[in-house]
């Protein structure tokens, strides 16, 4: 064996054959670590690709692109999850050799999703095999966890406590699983890199042989990453890069609500929601979110207004909020949760300027109900509505939507996916929906709802 020094940002990952002061990637300052990585002419994840490798015809490691790979077929190249909110955000289901990376806040919920995973899989598809490796958790208490889950199946779910990453292939080998699920990346080392674990070198090699395992073997991955306190996933940016599709799971760890946004995923759609209510017995599917986050909301409360948002293929009915009060600064305060407060000065300017809302001297609080983030445009028209409500002190008729974007002239633009929202709308019993004049032929065959036309945010005057 050789062995090789080299050093290596534990903020960015670039790797230097002299220690640097400061990165010339990322300028951190202090970040270098001396990182032994040993090199042999083969390694275990050799011998694990040699003994799952599908053979192809004639021995070709290649296929033509209209030919399916032996050992796949249609049809078979999915397999549910067990959840059908689960299944929307991956796409359709879990790939038979997908790597999934799924991260979130600690007690939020992952050991609990990847557990009623593996007892999806294996309510729909019996005879799969589900190997749980857990570099956290003594297998005592996973055991635990899955009776308080009522987790069925007990004898094709096989638990290991392990964090040496040749010892888990060599568990990998012996059982040939259907769904491997590893928890978590940080934990887990391999021998031929020098390091603590959670360092940069181990968690690209660690990553990195995941994903051959999964493509050569057929084998479908789940890997837990830790999230920084930005909230984004601990490591270097190529853990994201090599993998399929990365999840984040998001929630209040005080309410019952969990959000399962996917960020990236090369077999379906981006931006893609999944909603979810952790309850005594697990994760259960909330099938109508829409409902659920306009359940507790008050028909005469001022200062709130309905937008029909869209997070990824799915419309949700969102409740917005606003609060105005009069300020004892020189210069009042604009608090916002669920908006990015650059998006809620911009506004505020155009209310004042187009509208003559006299927000100068009041402060602002804006609140979007449910915990979620709202980022697209179309959601401006129903911000400035609750805004203008709440300044005026009155309440919008319950049974009001609004939809457009505002541009800085004041005047109301197309939205995407018109159609979609409106019939949303008309779903959950709401009778107007205000939305731009422009975009009225696209939605006059749509029956049972009364459709407001507007051109310019003047109109609020009248409608909020």
């Amino acid at each position: 064996m050789k062995t090789k020094t080299q050093y290596t940002c534990q903020s960015c990952g670039h790797m230097n054959p002299k220690w640097l002061g400061r990165c010339p990637e990322c300028g951190a300052w202090n970040s270098y670590v001396e990182e032994k990585i040993t090199a042999s002419k083969e390694s275990s994840i050799s011998a694990v690709r040699e003994s799952f490798q599908p053979s192809q015809p004639g021995g070709s490691p290649w296929v033509k692109l209209g030919e399916e790979p032996a050992g796949s077929g249609a049809g078979k190249h999915r397999r549910s999850s067990g959840s059908a909110e689960l299944d929307r955000v991956l796409g359709g289901g879990m790939v038979r050799d997908g790597f999934v990376l799924i991260g979130g806040d600690p007690g939020i919920g992952k050991s609990t999703l990847l557990l009623q995973v593996a007892d999806g899989l294996l309510k729909v598809e019996s005879g799969a095999r589900v190997l749980y490796v857990s570099g956290e958790e003594s297998i005592e208490q996973i055991q635990a966890r899955a009776k308080r889950l009522k987790i069925g199946n007990t004898e094709r779910i096989f638990l290991a406590a392990e964090t040496q990453f040749e010892k888990a292939l060599g568990i990998v080998k012996e059982l040939k699983p259907d769904l491997l699920i590893m928890d978590s990346l940080q934990t887990f080392s391999t021998g031929y890199v020098e390091s603590a674990p959670g360092t940069v070198s181990q968690v690209r090699e660690v990553t990195s042989r995941l994903m051959n395992l999964a493509k050569s073997a057929g084998i479908a991955v789940w890997l837990v990453g830790h999230v920084t306190k930005d909230g984004a996933i601990a490591g270097p940016k190529i853990v994201e890069h090599l993998v399929d599709t990365v999840l984040y799971f998001e929630g209040d760890s005080g309410q019952t609500m969990r959000l399962l946004r996917t960020v990236k995923n090369r077999f379906g759609n981006t931006n893609e929601l999944g909603v979810f209510e952790m309850t005594s017995d697990g994760l259960v599917d909330v099938a109508n979110p829409s409902s659920l986050f306009l359940s507790e909301r008050s028909e005469e409360a001022m200062g709130t207004a309905i937008v029909a948002t869209m997070e990824g293929s799915r419309p949700l009915l969102v409740e917005l909020q606003a609060l105005c009060v009069p300020s004892p600064f020189a210069t009042p305060r604009r608090t916002a949760v669920g908006l990015d407060s650059q998006k809620l000065a911009i506004l505020t300017a155009v209310l004042e300027k187009h509208v003559g809302a006299p927000l100068m001297n009041q402060d602002l609080f804006f609140n979007v109900a449910g915990g979620l983030r709202l980022t697209e445009p179309a959601c401006d028209l129903a911000s400035m509505a609750a805004i203008h409500a709440a300044i005026r002190e009155r309440p919008v008729p319950a049974s009001r939507v609004f939809l457009g974007e505002v541009g800085l002239t004041g005047e109301v633009r197309k939205v995407s996916q018109i159609e979609i929202r409106v019939e949303e709308a008309k779903k959950l019993g709401f009778k107007e929906v205000v939305m731009p004049a422009s975009q009225m032929d696209r939605v006059k065959k749509i029956r049972g709802i009364e459709l407001i036309p507007v051109t310019h945010v003047q109109a609020l005057k009248d409608l909020a």
